[in-house]
């Protein structure tokens, strides 16, 4: 496994996580748990279009890593899979 930190990975045993066949999961918790230095890691790691595609078809991320992802990307809002299906657990924390 790549040097990522340890703490993106406490629930899981990193040395199983394959880079190709894991990627989403990968790219969802250095977004939206990670350091500069994960991130930094991330962009040597994967292609910026492999981002892109892995990124707008998460079904979570948060209102600050969908409006990162969204300038950074120059891609609307709408087009991310979780700006159009929000998941029903999100409305639980709003009250």
């Amino acid at each position: 496994m790549v040097n990522f930190s340890k703490n993106l990975f406490w629930d899981v045993d990193a040395t199983a996580l394959d880079t190709q066949e894991h990627r989403r999961f990968i790219i969802e918790r250095v977004l939206t748990r990670g350091l500069m230095t994960d991130w930094w890691t991330l962009i040597r790691l994967y292609d910026w279009e492999t981002l892109k595609a892995e990124i707008v078809q998460m079904r979570y991320l948060d209102e600050r890593t969908l409006n990162f992802c969204s300038t950074l990307f120059h891609i609307p809002k709408t087009q991310f899979r979780c700006y159009n299906q929000p998941q029903s657990i999100q409305q639980l924390w709003q009250y």
